[in-house]
């Protein structure tokens, strides 16, 4: 037989085995687009907006549906009824890790981020443990936040005024209270080994190895030594990257709206003074500064599809079949841009956190760092970082753009897995 008609058939039988396997698993799953053979609906989603594309699905096929990227199902939770209901009402089932192939790849199913199962339940209950004996929730820790925002400060005041990117800086901050944490010490931005760390990691394993050792040939241990690098490097990652993203995507909105800054400026003059650093007991005196910090993280919607979860057994949701491990995303996005929650929610607006008379609005919707089991394990922190080391760079400078702020733009440069703020410069003058 001619070897062209053979690569035909083969790849004829191939598509409709594709074609087959698709169809009957949609049979079960909840409704959605139609995927193609092998590349699924891949071709249907804006890779750089994926957030927006599962949106304009929801509003076809409702709040649950069914999106293939490639042959691989994933079904999506879109609205805050379908997000609690999964996250906070069925934390249980919905807690398994779905697959993202970086991290899959960098960790394979190693760490807090990327475990399931038992492993998972017991290397986060060991990290929280960890993190609360080393200080995490403590006065000690504010006290490294606190250090470390006047570190921030200096390094600022070295920029004398000049225009500059505060990417690399603002990086700098978080990453040395994780590591106040976790080696008990920080370090000077120009350090090597600090500069280094982060490739580093495994030279600096022996900081927390000895408790893990203990447990080396238990094969049904999540206690090993793969777990714990990968566990150190999940704590570096996503307690650096998400904190310093946010507080420079806040700089750039402070820019854009001075009305804004200068509200937040007289309300730490009032509060705080010039004498003292800012400290957490000071943000239920600071209502508007408070919003201000919510709504930069409600407005920039930093992980618009979450971290994937998937379903740790077969279940029935809202009437569909789910089977065990199918990944699910759920839409931070649309929780956080709700509009009835939040009136005008593509606005940068503070009194979304704030009611009638000027006292912060708390909101079952805030929930930039997830919710139920799998709620980022950092949160506490994170929020002491963004108000300490926001309201102390407030409390000592005043933002400068270089061009009008009207015409600054804070659209994000990208939004498909986090969205990351356009580049830009900024002068720190001093008060």
């Amino acid at each position: 037989m001619d070897p062209f008609v053979v690569l035909v058939l083969c790849l004829s039988c191939l598509l409709l085995l594709s074609l087959w396997r698709q169809s009957s698993a949609r049979g079960k799953l909840p409704p959605g687009p139609t995927p193609l053979p092998i590349i699924g609906n891949i071709l249907q989603v804006d890779v750089k907006d994926i957030s927006k594309s599962l949106s304009n699905f929801s509003k076809v096929y409702g709040p649950v549906f069914t999106v293939y990227f490639g042959q691989k199902p994933v079904v999506v939770l879109h609205g805050y009824e379908a997000v609690k209901e999964a996250l906070i009402d069925m934390g249980e089932e919905f807690s398994g890790r779905g697959i993202l192939a970086v991290a899959e790849r960098a960790n394979k199913g190693h760490g807090i981020v990327s475990s399931n199962g038992k492993t998972w339940k017991d290397i986060r209950r060991f990290s929280l443990m960890t993190l609360r004996n080393f200080g995490m929730g403590k006065r000690s820790i504010e006290d490294r936040v606190q250090e470390e925002a006047r570190c921030l400060v200096e390094e600022l005041r070295k920029t004398k005024s000049s225009p500059c990117d505060p990417t690399f800086i603002l990086s700098c901050a978080p990453c040395n209270v994780i590591c106040s944490i976790i080696f008990q010490n920080r370090f000077d931005y120009k350090d090597q080994n600090f500069l280094n760390l982060l490739e580093r990691l495994n030279e600096n394993v022996r900081i927390l190895s000895s408790t893990w050792l203990q447990e080396k040939h238990n094969q049904h241990s999540g206690f090993t030594i793969e777990n714990l690098v990968c566990s150190v490097s999940d704590l570096f990652g996503a307690g650096t990257e998400t904190t310093s993203t946010t507080v420079r995507y806040g700089l750039l909105l402070l820019l854009k709206y001075p009305e804004v800054t200068a509200k937040v400026q007289e309300e730490i003059g009032r509060v705080v003074g010039r004498h003292r650093s800012p400290c957490m007991q000071d943000r239920s005196r600071m209502p508007y500064t408070d919003a201000v910090v919510h709504e930069i993280q409600r407005y920039i919607n930093l992980l618009p599809t979450n971290l994937p979860h998937a379903v740790t057994c077969d279940i029935k949701f809202r009437n569909y079949y789910i089977p065990k491990g199918t990944t699910i995303f759920t839409s931070l996005s649309s929780v956080l841009h709700d509009e009835k929650e939040f009136p005008n929610p593509k606005v940068f607006d503070p009194g979304h956190f704030l009611d009638e008379s000027g006292n912060f609005k708390k909101s079952d919707y805030f929930m930039p760092f997830s919710a139920g089991k799998r709620i980022c394990l950092g949160e506490s922190l994170a929020r002491m970082e963004l108000f300490l080391f926001l309201t102390t760079i407030l409390q000592n400078f005043n933002l400068k753009s270089l061009v009008d702020p009207k015409d600054l733009d804070t659209t994000p440069v990208a939004n498909g897995f986090a969205s990351v703020p356009p580049s830009y410069q900024i002068c720190f003058n001093p008060v």
